[in-house]
């Protein structure tokens, strides 16, 4: 059968990718056709436009570049058009993604959706949307399940896929001594995002706590779909840069500090204590603060449903605020066992790795009209 995969972040292309290789294994005649990065193209997907193109952060920024995102919409649309695939798998992306499920539906054509757009968050109604538009849901949070049961949407959880991701991930035994780390000094790992205007906003405030942790040595997790000058400068400033190593760094670090994202539950599952830090436009902020309707931002937080990590969000944002988190969950700090405790909490609530393999065998046995036992 063939399948026409959509992701839109560096994140989606990782899950992407272990979702290709389990769609293969349930269907060894699949073709996949993707959105999506170098992960989903080594999976075996013939790539047709990288994420990184895609890649905007925040109402404002979306705003700006409406055009930009239309002719990508036009792009995708005319693809899956002449592609003719079987179903249409859309992975996380909402706001690209449901204009592309509902074209998708509107041409007859089957739609799955692989890690549920955050309705739960903002604008609950939009549960409604995806009822109507997505053949088959399915979830990587435990709590999504009910949320969608309200709506009258009966949906598949198939557990997390960073499970498996972290499954099988092997740490590089000489990582220090490739990125010439010092081995007697403890590392505080920042990890300021995967888009170019979350680098921007965060990574300066990150790494001026440093002058407070002199017996600590600071780690960038960079990235290679972004320019390295973007990170250069920090480096003249005593930081060592690793790039796409954000794994291996996290199985060295005492510590970190997250920009919010996937990376925050990333973090949690390597055990590393850490601090989750958020700034946008003041647009942005502006129109998020009015439309969220959850209490935390941080995927940690809101799987434990209480503050297990500490949140510094826009104006709190600040490296006097953020150095002051910090010691408190270094070894000896007053949050340092009470946060490995809540992660292992979220352990439990999240259950054990094999997301992926679930996720493609339910779709390809769904295609198949094949029941699961």
């Amino acid at each position: 059968m063939k399948y026409y995969l959509i992701a839109g972040e560096r994140s989606g292309d990782l899950h992407g990718s272990n979702l290709i290789k389990a769609i293969c294994r349930h269907d060894p005649q699949a073709e996949c056709r993707a959105w999506g990065g170098e992960q989903m193209q080594q999976a075996g997907a013939t790539l047709v436009t990288h994420y990184a193109e895609m890649a905007f952060m925040g109402f404002w920024e979306v705003f700006k570049n409406l055009f930009k995102i239309r002719s990508f919409l036009r792009k995708c649309q005319s693809d899956i058009l002449e592609y003719q695939p079987d179903v249409v798998i859309l992975i996380d992306y909402a706001g690209f993604n449901m204009r592309i499920a509902r074209f998708a539906k509107e041409h007859g054509l089957r739609t799955f959706y692989y890690i549920s757009p955050k309705v739960w968050a903002w604008n609950q109604s939009r549960a409604l949307n995806i009822k109507r538009y997505v053949d088959r849901l399915f979830v990587i949070f435990p709590f999504e399940k009910e949320f969608f049961k309200r709506f009258d949407y009966e949906v598949d959880y198939v557990g997390n896929p960073l499970f498996d991701a972290i499954a099988d991930f092997t740490p590089e035994p000489d990582f220090r001594v490739k990125h010439q780390l010092d081995p007697h000094k403890p590392i505080v790992a920042l990890l300021p995002g995967s888009r170019r205007q979350e680098v921007e906003q965060m990574l300066a405030v990150m790494v001026a706590t440093q002058t407070e942790f002199e017996a600590h040595q600071y780690v960038i997790a960079a990235v290679s779909n972004l320019p390295k000058s973007l990170y250069d400068s920090y480096q003249a400033l005593g930081c060592r840069v690793v790039t796409d190593a954000a794994y291996d760094l996290l199985s060295v670090a005492t510590a970190a500090l997250v920009t919010s994202g996937t990376a925050t539950l990333e973090t949690a599952l390597f055990e590393v204590p850490q601090v989750v830090c958020y700034r946008t436009s003041g647009l942005s902020y502006q129109i998020g603060k009015r439309l969220i309707r959850v209490p935390f931002i941080s995927l940690v937080n809101l799987i434990a449903n209480r503050e297990v990590v500490k949140e510094l969000i826009q104006n709190d944002f600040t490296p006097h605020l953020l150095a002051d988190e910090l010691r408190r969950i270094l070894p000896n700090g007053s949050r340092y066992e009470s946060q490995r405790e809540g992660y292992r909490e979220i352990k439990q609530i999240l259950g054990d790795k094999g997301a992926s393999d679930r996720a493609g065998q339910l779709m390809v046995a769904y295609l198949q009209n094949k029941a699961i036992s």
